[in-house]
C-alpha cells in the first residue's frame, strides 16, 4: 500500500497548495484557468481513447454501463457525499465551491487510465511502487490546478485514490489472470470516453452525469473473454 498512500499525500498536498492559490485568484483568471483545465482534459480523454482495439466493446460498455450507472443513481449518491459536508464550505448566499463537483471530476481524472490500473498492480504483485510514484507527482501538480478552480472538493478525491487504487494492490494476484494487456487498453478506452464526457462538462458545454458512467470501466473485464471465446 506504499505506493497508494504516497499517491493520496500527494493529492493532498496538491489540493492544499490550489486552495491558497485559491484565495487570491481573481474570477476572469479562474474562469480562463478552468476553461485551460477543460482543454487539457479533453486531450487525455482523446489520447487515451486510441489505446482501445475494438470499438464494439467500447460501445456495448458505455451502454450497458450507462444503464447500470442509472438504475443505481451513482452520480446522486456521490451528490449527497458532497452534500453532507457542503455546508462547512458554502456562504450562507450558498455561494462557493461545490464539494460534488470537484470531488467526481478530480476522482474520475485521478483514476481512470493505465496507470491507475498497472500501477496498483505492480505494487501488490513486486512490490514495485515506482509507476504509482511518478503517477503521484502527476497527481499532485493537477490537484493544483484543480483545486484552484474546482474548490475544496477536490482534497475529497484522495480518498477515492486510497479505496481504488488500494483496492488493486490488495485484490492484486486475484485479479491479475482477468487484467490483460488488452482488456486493460479497453478499460483505458472506456475510461478516457468518460473523461471526455467530464472535459465538456468543465467547459459548460454539457452536463453529463459521469458517474453513472462509472459501471462501463469495468465491463471489458467481461466482455473481453466472451469477445475471445465467440471468435474461435
Amino acid at each position: 500500500m506504499t505506493g497508494t498512500i504516497v499517491n493520496m499525500v500527494a493529492v493532498l498536498i496538491g489540493s492544499f497548495i490550489g486552495l491558497l492559490l485559491r484565495k487570491g485568484l481573481p474570477e476572469r483568471f479562474a474562469g480562463a484557468l478552468m476553461t485551460g483545465v477543460g482543454l487539457c482534459v479533453l486531450y487525455i480523454g482523446i489520447d487515451g481513447c486510441l489505446a482501445g482495439e475494438n470499438m464494439l466493446i467500447a460501445v456495448l460498455s458505455v451502454v450497458v454501463g450507462a444503464a447500470l450507472g442509472e438504475l443505481l443513481d451513482i452520480d446522486r449518491a456521490v451528490t449527497r457525499l458532497g452534500e453532507a459536508v457542503e455546508k462547512k464550505f458554502r456562504k450562507e448566499d450558498g455561494s462557493g465551491p461545490s464539494l460534488a463537483h470537484g470531488f467526481v471530476s478530480a476522482s474520475l481524472l485521478f483514476c481512470i487510465g493505465t496507470m491507475a490500473i498497472v500501477g496498483p498492480l505492480q505494487s501488490g504483485l513486486t512490490g514495485n511502487h515506482e509507476t504509482q510514484y511518478i503517477k503521484a507527482i502527476l497527481d499532485a501538480i493537477s490537484a493544483v490546478v484543480f483545486t484552484a478552480t474546482l474548490g475544496a472538493g477536490v482534497l475529497l478525491s484522495s480518498l477515492s485514490v486510497l479505496v481504488y487504487q488500494g483496492s488493486i494492490t490488495l485484490l492484486a494476484r486475484a485479479v491479475e489472470p482477468y487484467l490483460t494487456e488488452v482488456v486493460v487498453a479497453e478499460m483505458t478506452c472506456v475510461g478516457s470516453l468518460l473523461i471526455i464526457g467530464l472535459a465538456l462538462n468543465l467547459l459548460n458545454i454539457t452536463k453529463i452525469k459521469v458517474a453513472n458512467f462509472l459501471p462501463a470501466i469495468l465491463l471489458p473485464c467481461l466482455l473481453c473473454p466472451l469477445f475471445d471465446f465467440f471468435m474461435k
